[in-house]
């Protein structure tokens, strides 16, 4: 089978679109990563180039050793994805240490792997981990609000979590375990993949300060859906203290405890704490 005609390769395509559709990525920004299943990988082999030159990742990732991953290319446009994948993207393969990744298949007119390659593999393998392997889709995007939020809200995972629950009924139910928050720090590099990763044991949404959000799924649908909710909410948020920075009403803490009962939902109290 042709890698362009699996139905993974299409879903990251599509997922990338959607995602340049909602504006969320302006000239060279996001990025987006995929697990590959051992029969997805099985299903191409013959259609990898296994003998290119190993380059380090900038981290250590063990626990994928010897894994495929789809990842958009450095400096690659989204809008140009649908258009060219086979520029735009690649399909990598790490080492059995998990130290090192050769390109087997795109970026054919040069490049490499997303440079936030270190923060998607960390957070990867924490995921894996924590969902035992359900989890294989990390995705980074500069959603308008959520950053519009880190400039005016405290940098606190009770808090963001909190004010973006208030802003619709749906959120605690989307993501009932929360959202991280990540002071900011200068992106692509170790510390901040570190950082991210730490958040991403507890949750499945890490929001970068002035920066944007990292999601993880199950598969290309749920990712995008669960950014799409936190972006939406956000941008409620964003419009309501446009209008006036104090709420006349808003859902309670006991509204959402009476929520997480009919949905069968655990949430933290943590984040149902008193206003008052």
């Amino acid at each position: 089978m042709k890698v362009l005609d699996t139905v993974f390769v299409q879903g990251f395509i599509k997922m990338a679109n959607d995602g340049f559709m909602q504006g969320w990525h302006e000239r060279n920004g996001g990025n987006l990563s995929y697990r590959l299943k051992t029969e997805e990988v099985d299903s191409i082999r013959t259609r990898l180039f296994t003998n290119g030159e190993w380059s380090p990742i900038g981290t250590k990732v063990p626990g994928l050793a010897g894994e495929f991953f789809l990842v958009t290319g450095s400096g690659k446009y989204f809008r140009n994805i649908i258009v060219d994948p086979e520029a735009c993207i690649a399909i990598i393969e790490l080492d059995n240490i998990g130290e090192n990744y050769r390109i087997c298949w795109g970026l054919v007119d040069g490049g490499r792997p997303t440079s936030e390659l270190a923060s998607h593999l960390m957070n990867h393998e924490v995921k894996k981990i924590a969902t035992n392997g359900s989890h294989r889709v990390i995705y980074h995007a500069h959603t308008t609000n959520t950053i519009a939020l880190t400039f005016v809200l405290p940098l606190s995972d009770e808090v963001f979590t909190r004010e973006l629950w208030e802003m619709a009924t749906e959120c605690p139910v989307v993501f009932p375990d929360g959202v991280g928050v990540v002071p900011w720090m200068v992106p692509g590099g170790r510390d901040i993949a570190v950082a991210t990763s730490e958040l991403m044991k507890k949750y499945d949404v890490a929001i970068w300060a002035h920066h944007g959000m990292f999601c993880s799924g199950i598969d290309f649908d749920l990712t995008f859906g669960l950014m799409h909710t936190v972006e939406k909410s956000a941008e409620i948020l964003v419009k309501t203290l446009s209008m006036s920075p104090h709420k006349l009403q808003t859902i309670q803490p006991q509204n959402f405890r009476d929520l997480a009962v009919d949905f069968k939902l655990t949430l933290p109290e943590r984040f149902l704490y008193d206003k008052n």
